[in-house]
């Protein structure tokens, strides 16, 4: 089960904080030494990564959306690569119509509504199995402190609302590893939202001259239906409280919200209690894309239920600079090694890659 983010990651430096930072201290040279013994394989096709500096979500997975049709305008051809968070097909795996989130986690079956997408806990293997299927580049949704695996162009994605919280490293703070490490692998730095909170790293990415790109959550849909009927919002996302801001920037006449933790698997009784609240309200149920495709098809359960009495509210993320952002794609492309014919396997299947 997944567990929520730490309450004095996002706060001051506390008692606890400053209590665990010796820990973090020791993960963040264990974490840079394992990745200075790894040789990293070089795909022959361009990488783009797009991670983060923190634990939990950012924006990661619309992001490399975003960033595989801008790669399609350019004309190449995009794959997704994750690693499938939850899922128990540790893969390499082409994601298919008809599997689930439980199989391959909520992030690939919204990637692979854009482009053919694989999953693979071993990111070497999965890099392989799309070079084999004739793609043209690939997009890593996560992945920017897996050292096994050479990046053309890394975008780190923050939360303006959020930023690195207490800039400590885990468990002391939400930093995956050293932020001074983090930042010399970087490429650029996409900002989402307009919160100040982000200002201290964005300043830190212009001192070292490297691109800061300014985006923003927009929605993917007509929300005139969000204003029909009361709402009951609910997600387990890593910030649940943006995203029913989300709902009521948009028209939500918001009765209730209910958070859980990121990747979050509901229960029957929960499913049964939200079913409920929305019947007795006479109120529209909403929750995200990712908590959507997590919930199960039709199977007789409430959990099912849940999701058929349900509508996700999709969003998108937009560049405020599309040109700067084109650029710097572009220039990965043209940096990354020369491009050798793909490798066909017999009897057209994919080597390397399970159905």
């Amino acid at each position: 089960m997944p567990l929520e983010a730490p309450f004095w990651w996002y706060r001051k430096r506390g008692v606890l904080a400053s209590a665990l930072a010796p820990a973090g201290r020791l993960y963040g040279r264990v974490a840079e030494a394992r990745a200075a013994r790894v040789e990293p394989y070089r795909s022959r096709l361009p990488v783009i990564c797009i991670g983060n500096f923190t634990a939990g979500g950012g924006g990661k997975t619309p992001t490399a959306i975003a960033i595989a049709a801008l790669l399609k305008e350019l004309g190449a051809k995009p794959a997704f690569l994750t690693r499938g968070y939850g899922g128990t097909n540790k893969g390499p795996v082409l994601v298919a119509k008809g599997q689930s989130a439980a199989e391959l986690g909520d992030e690939p079956l919204l990637l692979a509504s854009t482009a053919p997408t694989v999953v693979s806990a071993d990111r070497v293997a999965g890099a392989k199995a799309i070079e084999a299927a004739g793609a043209g580049a690939i997009v890593m949704d996560d992945g920017f402190q897996n050292p096994s695996l050479s990046k053309d162009l890394s975008l780190v994605v923050v939360d303006a609302g959020a930023g690195i919280g207490n800039g400590l490293v885990m468990p002391a703070g939400p930093l995956r590893a050293p932020l001074e490490a983090q930042m010399a692998r970087a490429g650029a730095l996409v900002v989402i939202g307009d919160d100040g909170k982000a200002a201290p790293l964005i300043e830190a990415f212009e001192s070292q001259h490297k691109p800061v790109l300014k985006a923003r959550m927009v929605p993917r849909q007509d929300r005139r239906w969000l204003s029909v009927l009361p709402v009951i919002g609910f997600a387990g996302i890593a910030r649940p409280s943006k995203f029913f801001a989300t709902l009521r920037a948009n028209g939500a006449r918001l009765i209730d919200a209910r958070s859980y933790p990121d990747h979050y698997r509901y229960s029957e009784r929960q499913a049964r209690s939200l079913l409920k609240k929305a019947k007795d309200y006479n109120a529209m149920l909403v929750t995200t894309e990712k908590d959507w495709v997590r919930l199960p098809d039709d199977d007789g359960s409430d959990a099912a239920e849940l999701k058929h009495r349900s509508r996700p509210f999709a969003i998108a993320v937009e560049f405020e600079d599309l040109a700067a952002v084109k650029a710097l794609l572009a220039a990965a492309m043209a940096k990354a090694r020369p491009q050798d014919p793909p490798i066909k396997a017999r009897g057209g299947a994919s080597r390397g890659v399970s159905k």
